[in-house]
């Protein structure tokens, strides 16, 4: 099999940059920290604290927060602010949101802003941010027979194993908080061999092609290396799969889900609630591979996002 690149310009380590911002009203005061450059296949987290000006209990079922992505006046992502549960003060509430900044964005005019219902009001922050291109790589993958039959699989077996998945990564709950701290690589050797936003072309037996995007980063290891967790959370999937081979999924926040695919065994069962750095599984070369390796995906609010985002202090637990 033959894997051609065409070029790299993926840089995978960064710095995620921290901005603070204070809004007031009426009846609330907001203190926001959030990442402030909007860079495609990246995230946007803000962290804020929400206070009632009056002496009254805050209540915050009264005042629902979202935060959005607006290009050119339309809304192109949006999420609703859920509870960190850190804040005892009964004037205070404490919020978390988070919104994926597709791997497709292109430059153009943007506003970032947190958007307030309270009492039958729309209250509008714009939030400062300035926008980052990122250039992906292009490669060009040869199939072999094996795997340009599971790349062009339309059975109703692989149709229903997407469903599924799509499924599990569309569901945010907003009770579901297992860890704000900032990811690990789930590999104690991280040689890369694909990234996430990979433009790719697939070429099969057949002399058919097909594009796509990857989704993850893929670490070129051996066979039946140690796949540790890269969060605490909870297993919500754990199966193989047509495609992706022996796979799991780790729900880590609403809306947060890390996965792994292609492995050789696995170490955990649905259900189970796992610790950063614990063992879930051993790399391999199960469904669509060319050769062993770990596939490592992270995807919020289903969208995937480079994985190297949430290896930062993405809920500025340090601030």
């Amino acid at each position: 099999m033959k894997k051609i690149l065409l070029a790299l310009a993926l840089l995978p380590f960064f710095v995620l940059n921290a901005a603070n911002a204070k809004y007031q009203s009426e009846d609330i005061s907001l203190n926001v920290i959030y990442n402030d450059t909007i860079t495609p296949g990246d995230a946007i987290f803000a962290r804020m604290i929400m206070s009632s000006k009056s002496n009254k209990k805050f209540k915050s079922e009264e005042k629902k927060a979202s935060l959005q992505l607006i290009q050119s006046d339309k809304v192109i992502e949006q999420a609703p602010f859920y509870l960190t549960g850190k804040k005892k003060n009964q004037q205070q509430v404490e919020m978390l949101c988070g919104i994926p900044v597709s791997l497709w964005l292109t430059e153009n005019q943007f506003t970032l802003k947190i958007v307030i219902m309270a009492n039958g009001k729309q209250m509008d922050f714009v939030l400062p941010s300035t926008f980052v291109n990122r250039e992906f790589n292009k490669e060009v993958l040869d199939l072999d027979e094996k795997n340009t039959l599971i790349k062009t699989n339309l059975s109703p077996e692989r149709t229903a194993q997407i469903e599924k998945l799509n499924a599990i990564l569309f569901t945010t709950n907003p009770a579901n908080i297992y860890s704000f701290k900032k990811f690990i690589c789930p590999t104690a050797t991280p040689r890369y061999t694909a990234y996430c936003g990979d433009r790719r072309v697939y070429k099969y037996v057949n002399g058919k092609s097909s594009t796509s995007l990857h989704y993850g980063n893929d670490y070129g290891i051996p066979e039946g290396s140690e796949v540790r967790a890269c969060a605490e959370g909870k297993v919500v999937m754990a199966e193989n799969r047509i495609s992706t081979g022996w796979s799991i999924v780790i729900e880590h926040l609403p809306g947060l889900y890390s996965l792994y695919y292609h492995l050789s065994s696995l170490n955990v069962k649905e259900g189970e609630y796992v610790k950063q750095g614990e063992l879930i599984g051993k790399s391999g070369s199960t469904g669509l591979a060319t050769g062993p390796h770990l596939h490592w995906e992270i995807r919020l609010n289903a969208s995937a996002v480079c994985p190297e985002f949430f290896m930062n202090d993405f809920c500025f637990e340090e601030n």
